[in-house]
């Protein structure tokens, strides 16, 4: 037992197991910092050099966060709404749509299917920033601003889902498709009791990224939306940071971006061990 106890914690393990354990800790200081910003009074975030951690914990940033927004024309609680929604709805559209292209690009033979792939392949290159003008144009021909189809439609077609899951679904045998197939089950049923339920890791992952995303998007309230109340939390976070004057700047951008970083961590967190197994799954063939 303790030669066993030796080689479970022997000098390497335990150099490697501390030099982890530092890097964990260093990537764990944006986060900290973020937090604790939050909570600063303004003689702390002026502070030089700057301090990780506060000192006198206040609500101040937050009273004036929504001193500010109870000014305005449209309630925060709206962008908060907004955001909720679209997110939420662009995601589950996103994981349903990729599932499906990846699904029929895996275990599907048709015409142009090459054509396709590589069209995706060409999409995973392109930035945001290089189809904004084609997206503008698009959504306004079909006359959907000012409306939430308008938030939605421009990240349906993700090429990054797409070809995750496709990936993904090349490694489900194809035996047991063909076995299913051989028992007279259509490909709907095939597609929702054995593609989604084996494909849950790279389901939860291209949800996080998706979730994120969009969560994070001011274009589409920028480009598409002229009535405020259409408009999403992280855009009035943006317009609230560069409008408002002074000392109350600092104070507020402290509080919203604690605000804008805690759902993005939640999902995060409670998706994490999918999205684990996802990069497992992807080295194993």
């Amino acid at each position: 037992m303790l030669l066993s106890l030796r080689r479970r914690f022997s000098p390497s393990r335990l150099l490697l197991i501390a030099f982890l354990a530092a890097i964990g800790i260093f990537m764990l200081l944006p986060i900290i910092f973020l937090v604790n910003n939050a909570f600063k009074p303004l003689n702390e975030m002026f502070v030089f050099p700057p301090r990780i951690f506060v000192q006198q914990p206040t609500m101040y940033n937050f009273e004036q966060l929504f001193l500010h927004s109870a000014a305005g024309v449209v309630p925060f609680s709206r962008y908060l709404f907004n955001s909720v929604v679209i997110a939420t709805a662009t995601t589950l559209a996103v994981i349903v749509v990729s599932t499906m292209a990846g699904y029929v690009l895996s275990k599907h033979r048709f015409h142009f299917k090459a054509f396709i792939m590589g069209a995706v392949m060409i999409a995973l290159m392109f930035t945001p920033e290089t189809v904004s003008i084609p997206r503008y144009l698009i959504v306004s021909g079909l006359g959907l601003k000012d409306t939430y189809l308008a938030h939605v439609l421009p990240f349906l077609a993700s090429p990054v889902a797409v070809f995750l899951m496709k990936q993904f679904i090349d490694q489900i045998p194809n035996s047991l498709i063909e076995a299913a197939k051989l028992d007279g089950a259509p490909d709907m049923y095939i597609f929702i009791k054995i593609i989604i339920p084996l494909t849950s890791p790279a389901v939860a992952t291209a949800g996080i990224i998706t979730f994120q995303l969009v969560y994070m998007d001011v274009e589409a309230s920028s480009l598409y939306m002229t009535k405020e109340t259409m408009k999403t939390l992280s855009y009035y976070a943006e317009a609230m940071t560069q409008n408002i004057p002074g000392t109350a700047q600092v104070s507020v951008a402290a509080a919203i971006g604690l605000l804008m970083f805690v759902p993005n961590l939640i999902i995060f967190l409670l998706f994490q061990r999918k999205m684990i197994q996802t990069m497992l799954h992807s080295g194993v063939k």
